[in-house]
């Protein structure tokens, strides 16, 4: 595979079996041919760094010849109902259900809906950014493919490094909040099925029900995709029903007087929270990766991206409103605060049913999770980012088994120790900054294009791009350090207003959307990388010293691995875009690509 496979039709490849673990599959690049190419290969660091640095990936590339990494094709089997239920699925589950109550009673109090409120906005525009890219560059890689594109390797390798970490954290919170919500349905103690230890007080409440669960979701999501989407609808259509009698019922036993006051931790609790849920809107971007197995992705995306998240974000301003007039927020419950709360008001069968549901919503948030980050890991080691091992799709289910397995049984060992609070901080920061880089992607793709931009402009939109981060950044300090002054703010806002007037006064479009494309650019990413960058400041000190460790950990991989492999991978794409030109059929049924005429 990888460097060896031909990239003609007249290049004869024996088949070769899908369970293999040979160090050909593992380390196939030259680098890595023994200790000698190694050692010469670490001599020239700095200058394949640099290489990597500089050099962007293309369309084609991440359409055409690294899909071939994978032997076999994903099969086009969805269609914008599938990713629109992929959509409910992916998003509603711990989030809405535990983390309301936790920030509630810590953070917000009955102001969570405003919290929600931003977070829901901040989610909008960054799903604006993926669709875009989505129907443009239609791939499983997702977010990472679209970074290699417009910002090269070493950000789409820190994206990956956190789309990983991301999946990690993300599977193990769910499942630590599915046990949460079992004990619930049993009648006992939300920590009760966890086994106590001696570690520390973030650590020491094993959950083996958990990494359990995770497994079970994966091993569901390996068989097919298709037949996952057919769960995903049946276990979605109960959690609607639970979540519409949630509302009605909340609603029905709501008391004015449990919204006073309003904001009792004063409006910086307000955003504290919302950094914190925006875990409850996270996973839309699963959409993105079922590019490869979608039938029309320039329909069926946009349908799907746009039609889920819109209903999501009201559903989640109601369900917040319900449940802190229902319950006093200072009363709440911080792990299965919905069904506790119904018990309050003397409507304990309640609590069963709601925890049933947030057990269906939280289940499908595992399955699709499962799906959809092992089609993002799988085009990540297509690149060789990762071993290419892992990008191999199994010829009779059409899924990435080793991929899914990749995210699988890290999460599992994660589920198994850590809280949820911990996993959820940590899993904010990491979506925030990626989508963060998703909406300076945007604003690259539409006003820069390689050969064709004047250097001029190019200094310009960096420069601007520049202002606007900082000033974002800002704006973020300045609200953590004084947050009841006004000279900072007098002082960042209208430095990003002007810069992101600089971009649109100064600067022409180079790309125009073919089908669908964010309206009021630069405004719009702009806005979303001011809001993601101040939600990110809202986040605990501990929170960012977490996250620096895992970056250190990703950028000495990437020193040591990552950089030698995809610098060898570039060497081969090389050699491939020098072959007949091979175009992509995006109607066919998950055929492999055919060279044209």
């Amino acid at each position: 595979m990888g460097l060896e496979g031909g990239t003609g039709d007249g290049d004869a490849v024996q088949p070769r079996s899908y369970w293999r673990f040979s160090k050909q599959d593992f380390f196939p690049e030259k680098s890595f041919e023994n200790w000698s190419s190694y050692v010469s290969a670490l001599s020239q660091t700095r200058s394949r760094f640099k290489d990597r640095l500089l050099n962007r990936s293309d369309e084609e590339t991440e359409l055409v010849h690294l899909r071939k990494q994978s032997e076999n094709s994903m099969k086009r089997c969805l269609n914008w109902w599938d990713l629109t239920w992929f959509g409910f699925g992916a998003v509603i589950g711990t989030g809405i259900f535990v983390l309301t109550g936790q920030e509630a009673h810590d953070h917000a109090g009955p102001a969570i809906i405003l919290s929600y409120v931003v977070s829901g906005i901040s989610a909008m525009l960054s799903v604006f950014c993926y669709t875009e890219f989505a129907v443009e560059i239609p791939v499983a890689g997702g977010s990472f493919a679209y970074l290699r594109v417009e910002l090269g390797d070493l950000a789409a390798f820190i994206t990956a490094g956190n789309i990983l970490l991301e999946s990690i954290v993300g599977n193990a919170a769910v499942a630590r909040g599915w046990t949460s919500y079992f004990t619930t349905l049993l009648d006992r103690g939300s920590n009760s099925l966890r086994i106590h230890t001696d570690l520390s007080d973030e650590f020491n409440l094993l959950d083996p029900i958990a990494a359990g669960v995770l497994l079970i979701a994966a091993a569901i999501a390996i068989t097919s995709a298709k037949k996952t989407s057919y769960l995903n609808w049946i276990a979605s259509a109960v959690n609607t029903v639970v979540i519409i009698f949630v509302i009605v019922a909340g609603f029905a036993h709501a008391k004015t007087s449990n919204l006073q006051p309003f904001v009792p931790y004063e409006a910086k609790g307000i955003f504290q929270a919302a950094a914190v849920v925006y875990f409850a809107y996270g996973g839309f971007d699963s959409i993105a990766t079922m590019a490869e197995e979608t039938k029309d992705p320039r329909r069926d995306i946009p349908l799907g991206l746009l039609g889920s998240m819109s209903m999501i974000t009201v559903i989640y301003c109601l369900m917040a409103l319900s449940l802190v007039m229902m319950q006093k927020y200072s009363d709440l419950d911080t792990n299965a605060a919905y069904s506790l709360a119904f018990q309050s008001v003397g409507m304990k069968w309640a609590k069963y049913l709601v925890a049933l549901g947030a057990l269906k919503g939280m289940t499908t948030v595992l399955l699709v999770g499962a799906l959809a980050q092992a089609r993002y890991t799988t085009h990540i080691a297509r690149s060789h980012m990762i071993p290419p091992w892992f990008a191999l799709v199994h010829p009779k289910t059409g899924t990435p088994i080793y991929a899914t397995l990749l995210i699988t049984v890290p999460s599992a060992i994660v589920a198994l120790f850590s809280s949820l609070d911990v996993l959820a901080s940590l899993l904010s920061v990491s979506t925030l900054f990626i989508f963060m880089m998703m909406a300076i992607a945007l604003l690259v793709r539409r006003y820069y294009m390689r050969g064709v931009t004047p250097k001029a402009n190019l200094v310009k939109l960096v420069s601007f791009l520049l202002l606007i981060i900082a000033s974002s950044m800002g704006t973020s300090a300045y609200w953590g350090l004084k947050p009841e002054g006004w000279i900072g703010y007098a002082i960042t806002i209208p430095v990003w207003f002007l810069a992101t007037l600089g971009i649109a006064v100064k600067l022409p479009q180079e790309r125009t959307p073919k089908v669908w494309g964010v309206p009021l650019v630069p405004w719009l990413p702009s806005l979303s990388i001011a809001i993601n960058l101040f939600l990110m400041g809202s986040l605990s000190g501990k929170t960012f010293i977490r996250f620096g460790v895992c970056t250190v950990i990703m950028l000495l991989y990437y020193v040591f691995l990552g950089v030698h492999a995809t610098y060898d991978m570039a060497q081969q794409m090389k050699t491939m875009t020098q072959s007949p030109k091979i175009v992509d059929d995006d109607d066919d049924d998950g055929e492999e690509p055919k060279p044209s005429a």
